[in-house]
């Protein structure tokens, strides 16, 4: 990319004991995108986000916000930093409207107007003067959303956004992410066990393991840079199937089960195994294909490690 980060991480390490936590972790974040930060259970996430908003002291590297160093000019840095960790916390007898103006009351430079441009950011221009315990648990992120805009940072952080939200929560929030992401031009780092979401919400994503980056792309790059696809052929008899397959294709994987004959192939191979299957008097009652999901290539790229 041409422009310049609005995060850049630079061999970011913690050591704890003789233990290593983070190892040498190096990646940036852009003006504009929404990134996906992944990782299986313990694989360091957390200890990262705590790291980059001075939480936690680095071992050794270099966090920079907009070109300011959290070790070394921390105030600098963290007023362009909003965060929101799981859910918002926010006070339930005041209004929607009354928690923005409380909250702006804290920071330096924030006007009506701007708190009037939040609430229109993120749609709650409706249900802004209500109290906020009737409000449901995906307006309270939207309110999150808001109160870690206010102050117009650079680079917002969300743990877990969409956690506990019904599906039209979890389409809103998605959806006001992107928009943000592209109207006030801000650095999104999102981190999420559902990869799906992570899949639709973001343009990039980051995998780390024991403590590294192992794989930093566009979310289509990954999808895509494996062109071969699963195709499932419902058959009978199945084990002639599995013979006359192993035969022609001996380099080719096959999952043989239960009436099915599951096979990853390019997608202009399926004519040619198809008349193969009936050359050989087997009975093809369905064809299936399934391309790749971020899931797979995730635990693909992590050896089969869940991501919590």
């Amino acid at each position: 990319m041409s422009v310049e980060p609005i995060v850049s991480i630079r061999d970011l390490t913690k050591v704890i004991g003789k233990k290593t936590i983070i190892d040498h972790l190096s990646f940036d974040v852009y003006p504009g995108e929404v990134f996906g930060f992944l990782g299986p259970n313990g694989a360091g996430k957390t200890t990262t986000i705590r790291m980059m908003v001075g939480l936690m002291d680095m071992t050794e590297g270099e966090v920079l916000i907009d070109g300011s160093s959290i070790k070394t000019n921390f105030e600098d840095a963290i007023v362009k930093v909003g965060a929101i960790v799981e859910n918002p916390e926010m006070y339930k007898f005041l209004t929607g409207y009354q928690n923005l103006v409380h909250y702006s009351r804290m920071m330096k430079g924030i006007t009506k107007e701007r708190i009037q441009e939040v609430i229109k950011l993120v749609g709650l221009e409706g249900r802004i003067k209500e109290k906020v315990k009737g409000y449901s648990l995906g307006m309270r992120q939207r309110l999150g959303l808001a109160q870690a805009l206010l102050h117009r940072p650079k680079l917002l952080i969300l743990d877990e956004p969409t956690n506990g939200l019904d599906p039209a929560g979890i389409r809103e929030i998605r959806q006001y992410l992107r928009t943000l992401a592209r109207e006030e031009n801000v650095a999104v780092i999102v981190s999420s066990h559902l990869l799906s979401e992570i899949e639709l919400m973001c343009d990039r994503i980051g995998i780390i393991q024991k403590g590294k980056i192992v794989d930093v792309q566009r979310v289509n790059d990954f999808i895509q840079n494996d062109t071969a696809i699963m195709v499932a052929f419902e058959i009978d008899p199945l084990e002639s199937a599995v013979k006359a397959i192993k035969e022609a294709f001996p380099t080719h994987e096959i999952d043989p089960s239960d009436r099915k004959l599951i096979m990853k192939m390019e997608h202009e191979m399926i004519p040619e195994v198809t008349a193969l299957l009936v050359e050989k008097g087997i009975r093809i009652y369905s064809i299936q294909s399934s391309v790749k999901t971020l899931e797979d290539v995730f635990l693909e790229v992590t050896g089969g490690e869940q991501v919590v």
